[in-house]
C-alpha cells in the first residue's frame, strides 16, 4: 500500500504505471462485524459509543465487475449515516446487504461477516471493471454515493426514484472508509484539481445533498430573494446549504449551536443568525408535549431579523426536536423540505399551520447523477467549498465518528486512508492560492466538548 500511495503521489504517473501496479489481495478497511450487530440491543441510542462497533480490519479485495472499479482511497470522510451505521440504529446495515445480495448476481459479494462503511472518497482509480469507458486507471476521481441499477423505467427520469436505488457505503458495502473502495463507475467524477485528497473527499455527500434539497427543481427550487432558515448551518450539510442560499441570492437565516459555528457563518457572509443554545429553544416540554410557545419566540426572533419576513424555505434535516417548530415558522405557502432526522425519525407537527396555510412538506434524499454532477461542478470551479474541519487517520475512524456523534466538530471531519498526511494531492496551486481563506475557514484544532 505504501508503494500504491507512493505511485499516486509521483508526478510523473502515467496510466500505464497504475495499471502495472499490483491490486493487493486484502486492504485495511473500517468495518462492522456481523456477529456484534447486536451488541447495543437495550441501550437508549444517546449513549451508544459508535467508537466500539468500529474495527479497523483486513478485509479480500473485491474484483470489480461490469461497471463498476477499483479505487485507491486517498481520503475518507464521517457523515451522518456512518453515526447510523456504527449504532447500529434504526437497523443493522447488514439487513440493507442481505437484502441487496437477494437480488443476485455480482450484488450477492455484498453480503459478507463485515460491512465497510462510507460514503464520500477521493483517490485514484486502480481498475476498471468490464463496459467502463470514461475512466481509467490512474485518473483523480472523488465519488458521489447513489448505487442504482436503473433496470426499472422509474428510474429513468430521476435516479433516485429507481426502486433499487441504494446509497453506496451504508446499504452497499465496500465504502469509502478503507485504503480501497468498490464503486459502480457512473459513481465517479472529476477531483477538484487545488484541493488535498482530504478536502475533496468532505464535500461530496453533504454537497449533492444540499444542491438537491435546495437548488434543484426536485427539492426546495430557491430564488433569488428567498429567505432560508438554516437549521445546523455550521454543521456538515448545513453549511453546504448557506454556501447555496449566498451564492444564489437568498437570504439565509442560520441556526447553529454555538458562538464559533456563529462566527464560522459571519466569516461567510450571513447576517442573520440565530444560536439556539444562547437563546434556550427548547421546542419540546416533555418527551411527548411540543411548547407552541417556543415556536411563536423563535418566529419572532426570525422576524426580527429579516426585517418582519416570514421564511421562504426551511432547510430541514434535524427532524424530531424542530420539525413541528419548522412548520409553523414558514411563510403562508412556504416549503419546508426535509432529509435525514438526526434527532428522531417520528415528526409531530399542528397540520392548521400546514393546510390553512397552504404550506408544503418535500421529501428529500440524496441527489440524482445530473445533481451530483452539478455540485461537483461547482466545487471544482472554486464557487463552493469544503467545509473541513479536522482529519483523523484511518486507525482513528471510531474517535472521528464519536466527534460527530457528540455534535463536537464544525463543517466535515474527514479521514486519511492511504494519503500518508494531509496536505497532498494539490495540482492546481493557482485557483487554490485565490480560495485558500474559504477553503480553511472550518479548520480548526479545536474540538467541542
Amino acid at each position: 500500500m505504501t508503494d500504491l500511495a507512493a505511485a499516486i503521489e509521483s508526478p510523473d504517473a502515467q496510466t500505464r504505471d497504475i495499471a502495472s501496479l499490483p491490486v493487493p489481495e486484502s486492504y485495511r478497511a473500517t468495518v462492522l462485524r456481523k456477529d456484534e450487530q447486536h451488541m447495543f440491543d437495550g441501550v437508549p441510542v444517546g449513549d451508544r459509543d459508535p467508537a466500539k462497533a468500529l474495527h479497523v480490519d483486513e478485509v479480500p479485495t473485491p474484483e470489480p465487475g461490469p461497471g463498476e472499479a477499483l479505487i485507491a482511497v486517498m481520503a475518507s470522510s464521517v457523515n451522518y449515516n456512518t453515526v447510523w451505521s456504527a449504532l447500529f440504529s434504526p437497523v443493522p446495515t447488514f439487513a440493507f446487504l442481505e437484502r441487496y445480495a437477494r437480488t443476485g448476481g455480482p450484488a450477492a459479494r455484498h453480503d459478507q461477516p463485515y460491512h465497510v462503511i462510507g460514503s464520500d472518497l477521493s483517490g485514484v482509480v486502480l481498475r476498471t471493471g468490464p463496459g467502463v469507458r470514461r475512466w481509467r486507471p490512474g485518473d483523480r476521481v472523488v465519488a458521489h454515493c447513489l448505487s442504482v441499477e436503473l433496470e426499472d423505467a422509474a428510474g429513468h427520469d430521476d435516479t433516485m426514484l429507481d426502486p433499487e436505488q441504494r446509497i453506496w457505503g451504508f446499504e452497499t458495502n465496500y465504502g469509502g472508509l478503507a485504503d480501497l473502495a468498490l464503486v459502480k463507475a457512473n459513481q465517479l467524477m472529476p477531483k477538484a484539481g487545488h484541493l488535498t485528497w482530504e478536502e475533496a473527499a468532505a464535500p461530496g455527500l453533504v454537497n449533492s445533498t444540499a444542491y438537491r434539497q435546495l437548488v434543484s427543481r426536485n427539492g426546495a427550487a430557491m430564488k433569488v430573494g428567498d429567505t432560508v432558515l438554516i437549521w445546523g448551518a455550521g454543521g456538515g450539510l448545513g453549511s453546504y446549504a448557506t454556501q447555496y442560499a449566498l451564492a444564489g441570492g437568498a437570504i439565509p437565516v442560520c441556526v447553529v449551536s454555538s458562538e464559533r459555528k456563529a462566527g464560522i457563518c459571519r466569516e461567510m457572509g450571513v447576517e442573520a443568525i440565530i444560536d439556539r443554545s444562547a437563546e434556550k429553544y427548547r421546542f419540546w416540554r416533555d418527551d411527548g408535549t411540543q411548547d407552541q410557545r417556543e415556536w411563536k419566540r423563535f418566529g419572532t426572533h426570525i422576524r426580527e431579523l429579516t426585517g418582519g419576513d416570514d421564511v421562504d424555505i426551511v432547510f430541514e434535516h434535524p427532524g424530531r426536536e424542530t420539525f413541528g417548530a419548522s412548520v409553523y415558522v414558514a411563510r403562508r405557502g412556504g416549503t419546508i423540505v426535509t432529509c435525514a432526522s438526526t434527532s428522531g425519525y417520528r415528526h409531530e407537527f399542528d397540520n392548521r399551520y400546514l393546510w390553512m396555510h397552504l404550506k408544503r412538506i418535500i421529501g428529500s434524499h440524496f441527489a440524482n447523477y445530473r445533481e451530483a454532477w452539478e455540485a461537483n461542478r461547482l466545487v471544482v470551479k472554486g464557487r463552493v467549498h469544503p467545509t473541513l474541519s479536522r482529519t483523523y487517520p484511518l486507525a482513528e475512524t471510531g474517535r472521528a465518528v464519536t466527534d460527530v456523534h457528540r455534535n463536537r466538530h464544525h463543517g466535515k471531519v474527514g479521514v486519511l486512508c492511504l494519503a500518508p498526511r494531509e496536505g497532498l494531492g494539490v495540482t492546481d496551486p493557482e485557483l487554490r492560492e485565490r480560495h485558500e481563506p474559504a477553503i480553511n475557514r472550518f479548520r480548526t484544532e479545536e474540538v467541542l466538548v
